[in-house]
């Protein structure tokens, strides 16, 4: 598992467990599957901003394993 500051780690499908905007100060994490990649720069140094395949929009935490 690695964390999610490297777009080059993170592609469509992957599992992955994000946090949503709301969510920023609890740190509650939101899992699913990565539909399409948001971030435009090679990191981020609080996650890459994905949507999920559910429509919801947060920055990775955790890439798991495949």
């Amino acid at each position: 598992m690695t964390d999610g500051t490297k777009r080059a780690e993170i592609t469509a499908g992957a599992k992955v467990s994000i946090v949503l905007k709301q969510d920023q100060r609890s740190g509650k994490l939101t899992h699913g599957i990565v539909k399409d990649i948001l971030t435009k720069s090679a990191t981020h140094p609080h996650g890459i901003k994905v949507r999920l395949q559910s429509g919801l929009v947060g920055r990775v935490k955790v890439i798991q394993a495949q």
